[in-house]
């Protein structure tokens, strides 16, 4: 400020700022004096009586103060447990997304339910249950769109037969054993509404997953993702993931419509499928250039974007089987290289990662009950549960590997890789549990299975090749 600038606001009179500042309070003063005279008058007004049954004046609506202040507490405790058990594990040398997803059983009543009842029941009462569900199925359907954006279709298009060999032997072998372990379990641990080919089909889907970004994230980790072992696991990775998940969506088809209207379903799953690629994929593909011309992702784009991926869940969630396979197939059909894909990984990722997913863990956590596995003798089920797992994954995968000419050593490698599980196994299993085709407490022995194959992977996997093993960094996709 200049001196003639200083001398010109020494100048100004000093009544006009009393005068503004009279106007201010009169004008307030104004204003409270009409309002009391409004509200005096008012109360001789009469108003019709409320109709019955509509709510009334006071009433709580259906979401009340005290279930939205639950919900923000849970939500803190949920980030604050799920970053610190995560960070633990990456001291560790294990994937964070284990520690989360541990991190979500620990808030359950396998361990805070136990230990303090009182703090589990303030901190997660069963009125958050519901909106911690439709938390976690936002997220799963986000993370399945973005697993869809990342998936490279090309590399699956350009895979050799020996990638594709292992990949399908390392789907078909621990389905089969699966499928056999059901005929044990199923006069055990089911009940007589769920059909037993259902069972079966949905025991052998399980043992078949493969998590397809936490193995991404394990090599890129470990700076192997470029080697020839990380691009075969990758493809076989990526190829598994496809076809186990329409092996879900054929088992949901028949568990949602039972066997006799299943064909019905797969129909028009066939047909939706043939629409995304046939009609939405070429305008997906003119938005995409249309974007790359204008070098930004602008707000039409995106919320065209998301219009699609809207439409697409709810299809498939209308036509039987679950949201989270039109928001899988729509990502897909997108080019993982593209600034759409780009873009809306970097906008989604941190928001799906560190907000939302970890409500998915929590929520897991509460339907987890550990303590209803009881006694030696359904401990060892549990036990027989992961070993199956591991000899249908490992073993599938490592003869495979063997008989295309891959060294031992590399084939042990891949798999150990393959038999990763995380997050894509706690998915299936939650649509299993939801299907009433899980009890709570065989839902509870594949949780275990879910965390303690992909724990094994990173010692095992350093075991075999740690010379080659160089730590990482963060993460992105869990």
């Amino acid at each position: 400020m200049t001196e003639g600038s200083i001398a010109t606001e020494n100048l100004r009179p000093r009544s006009s700022l009393s005068r503004t500042a009279f106007a201010y309070v009169a004008m307030f003063a104004g204003a409270v004096a009409l309002f009391l005279w409004l509200a005096e008058y008012g109360r001789s007004l009469l108003a019709p009586a409320p109709e019955v049954g509509a709510p009334r004046f006071g009433g709580e609506g259906p979401a009340s103060a005290n279930t939205l202040l639950h919900v923000l507490l849970a939500l803190a405790v949920i980030l604050i447990t799920a970053r610190a058990v995560g960070a633990l594990f990456r001291r560790l040398g294990q994937p964070p997304v284990i520690g989360e997803v541990i991190a979500g059983i620990l808030l359950g009543p396998s361990l805070l339910g136990w230990v303090a009842p009182g703090a589990y029941a303030y901190l997660l009462p069963a009125s958050v249950a519901p909106y911690l569900g439709v938390l976690a199925q936002i997220g799963v359907i986000l993370f399945m769109f973005l697993v869809g954006l990342e998936l490279d279709t090309a590399t699956l298009r350009q895979g050799t037969h020996s990638t594709i060999a292992i990949s399908h032997a390392s789907i078909v072998v621990p389905f089969l054993l699966g499928s056999t372990f059901a005929l044990w379990l199923y006069p055990r641990f089911a009940t007589s509404d769920v059909p037993f080919t259902v069972f079966a089909l949905f025991l052998g889907v399980s043992m078949s997953v493969t998590a397809f970004p936490v193995l991404a994230r394990i090599l890129t980790d470990r700076n192997l993702q470029r080697t020839p072992l990380g691009i075969v696991a990758l493809t076989c990775a990526a190829v598994d993931d496809v076809t186990a998940w329409c092996l879900l969506a054929f088992v949901v088809s028949v568990a949602k419509a039972r066997i006799g209207s299943a064909a019905v379903t797969v129909l028009l799953t066939l047909g939706f499928i043939a629409v995304v690629l046939l009609l939405a994929r070429p305008l997906l593909l003119r938005l995409v250039e249309k974007v790359e011309r204008q070098g930004r992702l602008a707000q039409t784009p995106t919320a065209l974007v998301f219009i699609a991926l809207l439409l697409s869940a709810l299809a498939t969630e209308s036509i039987g089987i679950h949201a989270l396979f039109g928001a899988f197939l729509l990502g897909a059909v997108i080019p993982h290289d593209s600034r759409i894909a780009r873009d809306l990984t970097h906008r989604l990722e941190d928001l799906v990662i560190i907000f939302l997913l970890p409500a998915f863990f929590a929520f897991t956590g509460m339907r987890t009950q550990i303590g209803l596995v009881r006694g030696v003798g359904e401990w060892a089920v549990c036990a027989g549960i992961i070993l199956i797992a591991c000899l249908g994954k490992f073993g599938g995968s490592y003869v495979a590997a063997r008989l295309t000419h891959l060294p031992w050593r590399e084939s042990a490698a891949l798999g150990v890789l393959m038999n990763t599980r995380g997050l894509m196994e706690l998915i299936v299993l939650n649509i299993g549990l939801d299907l009433k085709v899980l009890s709570p407490r065989l839902f509870a022995m594949f949780v275990l299975m879910a965390v303690i194959t992909t724990l094994m992977t990173a010692p095992i996997l350093e075991r075999l090749i740690g010379s080659k093993i160089r730590a990482g960094g963060e993460r992105t996709i869990a």
